[in-house]
Parts: C-alpha cells; structure tokens; sequence
C-alpha cells in the first residue's frame, strides 16, 4: 500500500485539527520504525506545497514540498489542483477536513459535521466551503474516516456519507506526555497556590463559554479563577455581550509547557461545549492529572465516560456545584483524578495510526 498525505496542514499555524493530523503521522513514521511486518507492506510520502512549514521531524516517511503555484489561493490551489497530480496513482490521505475534489482514490478525515448543525459558529465563506467539499468529497472518495461513534451519527444524519463508507478512528492524547511542563509558569502568571479551573477561551456559539462565566459571577466561587487561555480575550467576550467578572483570567495564547504546567495545578479543566466531535482538551487534561467537567453533548460523554463530571450546558448553578465539589473535597478530586487517568491512558496515538492503516487496508482501492 502506497500512501501519500496531504502536506497542506503544515503551512498553517496549528489547530486542534492539525495537531490530529500531525500525531497519527508521526505515529506511523513510528510503527515503520519498529514494525517489519507493516513496513514490509506500507509506504508512505508527506507532500506539502512550496511554502514555509513546519517540521514533524519524521524518520520513515519521506517528506516532499513541490508545486509550481503562487499567490493569495496557492495552497488551496496545490490542495484541489497540483497535489492530486502529485499524487497520482496512490491512495491520497487528507486528515484535516478537506480533500481534492476530483481525485477518487482518497482517504478523507471529517473530525464533525459542526458547519451543518452549529452553522452560526462558522463565516459565510468557510460554510460555503466545507458544505461543497464534504458530501462530494465522501461520495467520490475511497473512504471516510472519522473521529468518533457521535461524528460518524452526525454525518450520516446529515447525509454527507454512507454509514458503511465511514470508519471511526478515536484520537489519542498521549503527545501530552512528551510535553515537559514549564514549572515557574503558574507562578509567573499569579497562580501558585490558588484555587483556578481551566477551560479554553472561544467565543464560538457551540463552546459555551459564556456559561462557565456565568458560573464565575456567583458568589460561591468569589475564591476561585476562572483561567481562560486561547486566543480570545477579555474584550472578544464583551463583543459577545459576556461580561467577565473579576475571577476571570485571560492568559492569551500559551505553549504546551505552559499549559501542562496550569494543569499539574488546576482543581478542574470545564468543557461546557454544546457539541464535540470528538473532544480531545479534557482527555489532556485527565492524562496529567487534573479531572475534567464536561456538558452531556456531543462526543464528550462518549470520550469520557463516567470519568468526568457531567453539568448541564444551560445551568450555571451545575457547573458552580461541580466547581466547588472539586475544590472542597479533596477525596472525590482524587478519586476523580484516578478514573481520568485511567480513561486517558486507553487514547493512544499509535493505536489510532494502526486503526486508520486497518480501515484503509480493508476498503476498496480506486483509481485517481
């Protein structure tokens, strides 16, 4: 099986969705490494287009840059023009959402189907995009990978794929591990010692952060933070006509040390997300130690299992009580603590690498 990835990822500054990509890459440069039975029947080639990327530091999987385009549109270009070209003849893997169009023998990842059922969290311009590219891409593509049993419901409801034709393929979280903690950050910032809850700063309608702000402005926590990182501050929320209280931290955008080193520390990371498609922050956040509160919606309580603690997305007074659960009672937040861990443990990257190479090696080949 010869295998070509689709680059293109690597030319922006990362996402969540990137980081997808670049893990289950990097997890199978890995398995050739030390598996000879794959290696003996799998190769692969990351093409990406003559742009400034990042490095994935690969040992097995050769890396190309290539393309002759230039200008505004070039990568979107190189994805829907030259790389199927580039490509020609090999199974095409695009982990990232989007695929070339007119190229059969693909392997699409579609992470959710949020621009269908959360549309007003989304541009004009990328809606347009991702409901053209979706269903055409999935109706003329080898197959459709996906990132859990709730995304694989959602795009089937919306009827961007065939349920036979869409493979789950869980994320893992265990890059966190290679992540050497920052350890002065939390100090840096004001936060050794106190009592703080993490959760990302977005103002997408979908993440609902406005109910965890909500939760902040009730005296019961008047002793504890509310530490938003990302890239949304202070006056992005005031736009939104969320007002942030005192007890709420804006950080910015922050490295993985930084952040590891925020949940050695914090009580509680809170997702009060309307939908996920998979939810990969509180798996991280479980993985060091630090337990998770999460809404009952979407992919979350399918992740998570009964090792977070569940709050309605809509009541502030729920998320309030878990919070202070988790800071009163040094028990439960240890026992908490354990069954995310133990959760995590079983979300690997190597494990989703071999479950994508599976699916592929199952379906039928197609001519590009």
């Amino acid at each position: 099986m010869d295998i070509v990835f689709n680059g293109k990822f690597l030319t922006s500054a990362p996402t969540g969705v990137h980081r997808v990509a670049g893990e289950i890459i990097l997890a199978l440069d890995e398995i050739l490494a030390k598996d000879k039975d794959v290696a003996s029947r799998v190769s692969a080639e990351l093409l990406m287009p003559e742009a400034e990327t990042h490095d994935l530091s690969l040992s097995r999987i050769a890396s190309t840059k290539s393309g002759r385009l230039s200008g505004y549109l070039r990568n979107i270009l190189w994805e829907q023009v030259e790389l199927p070209r580039l490509a020609r003849g090999r199974t095409l893997v695009s982990l990232c959402n989007i695929s070339p169009l007119a190229y059969s023998n693909s392997v699409m990842m579609m992470h959710d189907a949020q621009v269908y059922s959360t549309p007003q969290s989304y541009s004009k311009g990328f809606r347009l995009w991702y409901k053209t590219n979706f269903p055409v891409a999935a109706k003329r593509g080898r197959l459709v990978l996906t990132v859990s049993e709730y995304s694989k419901s959602q795009l089937v409801h919306y009827g961007i794929a065939k349920p036979e034709k869409i493979v789950v393929v869980p994320n893992g979280c265990d890059h966190i591990l290679r992540v050497v903690p920052q350890a002065g950050y939390p100090a840096s910032v004001g936060l050794e010692g106190r009592n703080f809850v993490l959760a990302l700063a977005n103002t997408q309608a979908h993440k609902n952060v406005r109910i965890l702000i909500e939760a902040f402005s009730d005296p019961a926590l008047a002793d504890v933070e509310l530490v938003l990182f990302g890239a949304a501050g202070r006056a992005d929320f005031e736009k939104e006509g969320v007002q942030a209280g005192p007890n709420v931290r804006f950080l910015g955008r922050i490295s993985d040390g930084e952040l590891a080193a925020l949940f050695g520390q914090a009580k509680a990371f809170a997702c009060p997300s309307l939908t996920e498609g998979f939810g990969l922050p509180p798996l991280e956040a479980m993985l060091l130690g630090c337990p998770a509160i999460i809404a009952p919606c979407g992919a979350l309580p399918e992740v998570c299992g009964d090792a977070a603690l569940i709050a309605d997305p809509h009541r502030a007074s729920e998320w309030t009580s878990a919070i202070r659960r988790l800071v009163d009672d040094v028990p439960f937040r240890e026992e908490m603590r354990r069954k995310g861990l133990d959760q995590a443990r079983g979300f690997t990257w190597e494990r989703a690498a071999r479950t994508m190479l599976k699916a592929i090696e199952a379906s039928k080949p197609a001519r590009g």
